[in-house]
């Protein structure tokens, strides 16, 4: 039977506030903020979930992702982040065992790209903001724990004799580590394949001076020496951010909590709509572009987290999360963009113009961020391209992004019917300067250059392009997968839908993961990529999840059971 939404269980929402924050404790002093970990044990988001020892489960990880996001924008002048535990002796004990045990196979790998999704914006925040982040590792910290000390700028770890660093996932688990943390190891952090492989292997982890020999951390100092070490390291990490990013005294903008209105199977946000056709399998996606192009420095500023390329961004990306989390039905994603085109480009000469600026540079993160999600959601996606659409510039990197773009040529429709005045505007694509680099996927190249990798000159060709795309340019140019005319439109883009609804979502994951970051391997693209191929297929597997499989049968008194065929 396929997954569905639980109809008894709410719906989960993604917003989050440090006022609410159950898990995290936020302090500023000048240029550094510390992040504890308080994991409170009765506060998970299922009330049958005791977050032990600092264990999270996806709550606790959304409040994370919060804090980083709001220290971005809230918080200019914070150059570094410490981030610790409140707790004696424990760290982090990684994702909860019994919730992971408990979830379906889709909750369970969307909950891993999610946290590989927040280790990769505390990264991205030290390479792109200069917000270096510091792992204070005071006590043990294990599996995902250690992970969110890998994705950190530096770890410090006390030589006490007790507080260790594991990945125990393999020994314990029979799963792997889900968060990206066997390829950070090797790819971030280059631990020898050796002693990766012993380390990994090793239930109770590293402790002390060999962790520090094994490259495991960067830093190992008595404990009496900890709190002083952790303050030295945070003071250098902040004056190294402050000679690269000088720019950031300005006061900080507020981001306002992103909500929706829900009626039936159609969520709705100011600028972005979803409406979910459970039966087909089938939800649409719409993005509608700004009323008018707010382009000067200044208004930009006094709108703050209501600008267009802010807001309407921030809403895709809480979109992009219900459906992965709470429509695991949908198989196919149908894109469209209404609005005026050179709205969109205006704003993005904004974008480029002002692109020094923290809080315009902070925005254009942002869109890159939310288009990397929509990269990585399991879902097939077409982009429709329809008279009225605003698929320009930054918008039409989703459009690039999808597996498919289908183009309605209009070029032998009617022009206007009689006594209907004006003709409506033609159906054209725009690019702007931005497409050109400015949100580079996963596999750090742009998506026009991932698009035509076969041929670098069609990229040089189409950014060189003088206004607007109509379908035959579009489709001469390689940007458009199909451009039915209005004849065989409607027929050729339903028989696509339902061919395509018709396909195994197994097969689809993998031949989509596989297609869509063609060129440059990176850290990024193994990490989802290993998350897609080998954990999706072990986390299916008898070994894992069985009844007496290794997940299944943690915490409880019967011994697991493996099958010890190799594959």
């Amino acid at each position: 039977m396929a997954e569905t939404s639980s109809p008894t269980r709410p719906e989960l929402t993604f917003g989050r506030h440090p006022d609410s924050y159950a898990h995290w404790k936020l302090s500023i002093d000048g240029d550094i903020a510390r992040l504890s970990m308080s994991v409170q044990e009765d506060r998970g988001l299922s009330p049958d979930t005791v977050l032990k020892l600092n264990s999270y489960d996806l709550g606790v990880d959304m409040e994370l992702a919060d804090a980083y996001q709001r220290l971005r924008f809230e918080h200019p002048a914070v150059r570094v982040v410490i981030l610790d535990s409140a707790l004696p002796r424990i760290f982090c004990a990684g994702a909860n065992i019994p919730m992971l045990g408990g979830s379906t196979h889709s909750f369970k790998v969307n909950f891993c790209k999610y946290t590989n999704e927040t280790r990769l914006t505390i990264e991205d925040a030290s390479r792109a903001s200069g917000l270096r982040s510091l792992c204070a590792v005071n006590g043990t910290a294990s599996g995902g724990g250690y992970e969110l000390a890998l994705a950190c700028d530096w770890i410090v770890l006390p030589d006490d004799g007790n507080t260790a660093v594991s990945f125990p996932e393999v020994p314990l688990l029979g799963v792997l580590p889900g968060t990206g943390g066997l390829t950070r190891l090797v790819d971030k952090r280059m631990v020898r394949r050796d002693l990766a492989d012993v380390f990994s292997t090793l239930a109770e982890g590293v402790k002390g001076r060999r962790a520090e020999e094994w490259n495991l951390v960067d830093e190992v100092v008595a404990a009496s020496q900890f709190k002083e070490a952790v303050s030295r390291r945070a003071r250098i990490l902040a004056d190294e951010s402050a000679a690269e990013r000088p720019d950031r005294e300005a006061p900080g903008v507020t981001l306002a909590e992103i909500t929706h209105e829900r009626d039936a199977d159609t969520y709705t946000w100011k600028h972005v709509t979803l409406v979910v056709d459970a039966a087909a399998r089938v939800a649409e996606l719409t993005i509608r572009g700004p009323a008018e192009a707010v382009t000067r420095l200044e208004d930009i500023r006094e709108q703050g987290c209501e600008w267009w390329a802010l807001r309407a961004f921030r809403e895709l990306d809480d979109a992009l999360l219900h459906l992965r989390f709470n429509r695991a039905e949908v198989g196919l994603i149908l894109l469209r963009c209404e609005g005026d085109p050179e709205a969109i480009v205006d704003i993005d000469a904004a974008l480029g113009e002002h692109a020094e600026e923290w809080f315009v540079s902070e925005v254009r993160h942002q869109i890159k961020r939310v288009l990397k999600r929509f990269d990585l959601t399991a879902r097939s996606a077409f982009a429709i391209v329809e008279p009225g659409n605003c698929f320009a510039g930054s918008l039409l990197e989703l459009a690039l992004a999808s597996d498919r773009i289908y183009m309605l040529d209009d070029q032998y429709m009617d022009e206007a019917e009689p006594g209907l005045g004006d003709p409506a505007p033609r159906n054209t694509l725009r690019l702007s300067e931005l497409n050109g680099g400015a949100y580079p996927m996963s596999n750090g190249i742009s998506r026009l250059d991932t698009r035509f990798l076969h041929d670098p000159k069609l990229t040089v060709a189409a950014m060189a392009h003088q206004g607007a795309f109509d379908a035959e340019a579009a489709l001469a140019a390689g940007l458009v997968t199909y451009a039915p005319d209005d004849i065989d439109w409607e027929d050729e883009v339903r028989i696509a839908v339902e061919e395509r609804a018709s396909l195994s979502p197994d097969a689809l994951t993998g031949m989509e993961a596989s297609l869509r970051f063609a060129g440059p391997e990176t850290m990024e693209t193994k990490v989802f990529g290993r998350l897609s191929a080998w954990q999706n297929w072990i986390f299916q597997r008898p070994n894992a999840v069985g009844k007496r499989g290794a997940l299944t049968c943690y915490g409880q008194p019967e011994q697991h059971v493996f099958d010890w065929t190799r594959t």
